[in-house]
């Protein structure tokens, strides 16, 4: 009995080190997506980069039509909006209850698992969707593999069991189809997540949705 006791328990730690391997932690790096925008019958692509160091994020929207970064902090809840379209540059400031506001739709937003599953980039995926306020559907692929520290650098995957590596979601007449192309966890300096001072025409949230609504 003991013999069998011995060799059961040495089996599951030997399964226990090999899950631990096998699961990374990311709390520092960046992930890249190859993202295509469609609209209507025409469409366009795009480079999204997420770089991660701690509490900071830093996304990066990368295209022909223009640029858009965000910069957030999930300590203090502040983030700009950078916006460059047109030979325009815009920054656009948000405080922790703008910042909140903005992203409300994924408050609750509950995802449910379908069962079907894939590889991505060499990461073992499982199907998931979920419905979002304005009765959309969001349909992602996720990789528990990779298990991210800051789970607040993208409000809408903050209840998402594990890090989205292939998803899908409509922005007005737009939809985004994104794909992970790399994973990296080097060092990310921290300099890549200081507010700009110069060089930009700067807005509150406020003024920017009634800049919106005038259009």
């Amino acid at each position: 009995m003991n013999k069998m006791f011995t060799i059961a328990f040495s089996g599951l730690l030997i399964l226990a080190g090999f899950n631990s391997q096998a699961q990374k932690s990311f709390s520092e790096g960046s992930i890249v997506y190859n993202v295509i925008i469609q609209t209507g019958t025409a469409s366009n692509t795009a480079t999204n980069t997420v770089y991660i160091k701690g509490n900071n994020s830093r996304t990066e929207m990368i295209s022909t039509l223009g640029n858009e970064i965000t910069i957030y902090n999930s300590k203090t809840g502040n983030s700009v909006i950078l916006k460059e379209f047109s030979g325009q540059k815009l920054m656009i400031r948000l405080t922790k209850e703008n910042w909140d506001s903005k992203n409300s739709q994924y408050r609750n937003i509950n995802f449910n698992t379908t069962g079907e599953t894939k590889v991505i980039s060499g990461y073992n995926c499982k199907k998931a969707t979920a419905k979002l306020e304005d009765g959309k559907t969001l349909t992602v692929y996720y990789t528990t593999d990779v298990t991210v520290q800051n789970k607040q650098y993208d409000a809408t995957f903050a209840n998402l069991p594990g890090l989205p590596l292939e998803y899908e979601i409509e922005t007005g007449k737009l939809k985004f189809n994104y794909t992970v192309s790399k994973i990296s966890f080097d060092a990310v300096p921290v300099a890549k997540f200081d507010f700009p001072t110069t060089g930009y025409r700067v807005m509150t949230y406020e003024e920017n949705q009634q800049m919106k609504k005038g259009n």
